[in-house]
């Protein structure tokens, strides 16, 4: 970040970001003046919550994977449009909007892979693993917003929506079977496989990033021949 309040620039380069913009744009254009991004914000949430608890139900019956599948939504709703709601409507809240906004994915990824790690459709060690992955990126990210004065919302074209829509897909498949044949290896859980590959991705990300800005900034502050 830069600036005393924190000023920083949205950097965001998904593949469905430019359609994305454009319909929710759209919506907020449309949304009742009774509604605020911060009504927006608790919905998001609430989303979250409730695919939490959709996934722990699906434990006993997997027609709650239902539920899951509309709380994503719900939540791509609320997380989505609150902040551009306050755009279009011209009433940001930077320092906020970033707190509150990212506070709240943290609780409620904490809610989402709580319940997932409950529901016996993935190893909940691996559960706990996306955890500990998914803060490690945030953490990273966070800190680049404060040094570099940009926050990514992407990694190599993927961004949050295009993850939801993969988790939404999973989900649905776990309705037909929750497993998945690896060719010459055996059958595993689906999830089981996306959370290993979830978690090198997120390693992946966290390696290239760190290493990016880190040089970025060495250059940018370089060791003077006195120092040395």
């Amino acid at each position: 970040m830069t600036g005393k309040y924190g000023d920083h620039v949205r950097e965001h380069r998904s593949l469905l970001m430019a359609a994305e913009k454009r319909f929710l744009v759209w919506v907020a254009e449309r949304m009742p003046r009774q509604v605020n991004s911060d009504h927006l914000t608790a919905v998001g949430i609430a989303g979250m919550f409730v695919a939490g608890l959709g996934y722990w139900a699906a434990r006993w019956d997997e027609r709650a994977l239902l539920v899951v599948v509309g709380a994503i939504v719900v939540n791509w709703f609320g997380d989505s449009l609150d902040g551009t709601l306050a755009r279009v409507r011209n009433c940001q809240r930077p320092r906020y909007g970033y707190y509150v906004d990212h506070v709240i994915d943290i609780v409620g990824v904490l809610f989402l892979l709580g319940g997932l790690a409950l529901s016996g459709y993935v190893t909940p060690l691996l559960a706990v693993g996306l955890l500990a992955g998914f803060l490690m990126v945030s953490a990273e990210a966070y800190l680049a917003t404060h040094a570099l004065g940009v926050f990514r919302l992407s990694f190599m074209r993927i961004g949050p929506t295009e993850l939801r829509l993969l988790l939404v897909a999973g989900t649905l498949k776990l309705l037909w079977s929750p497993l998945v044949e690896l060719r010459g290896v055996g059958a595993f859980l689906l999830f089981d496989v996306g959370a290993v590959c979830g978690l090198a991705a997120m390693a992946v990300t966290l390696v290239v990033s760190a290493v990016r800005n880190t040089r970025f900034l060495y250059r940018a502050e370089p060791l003077s021949r006195n120092s040395a």
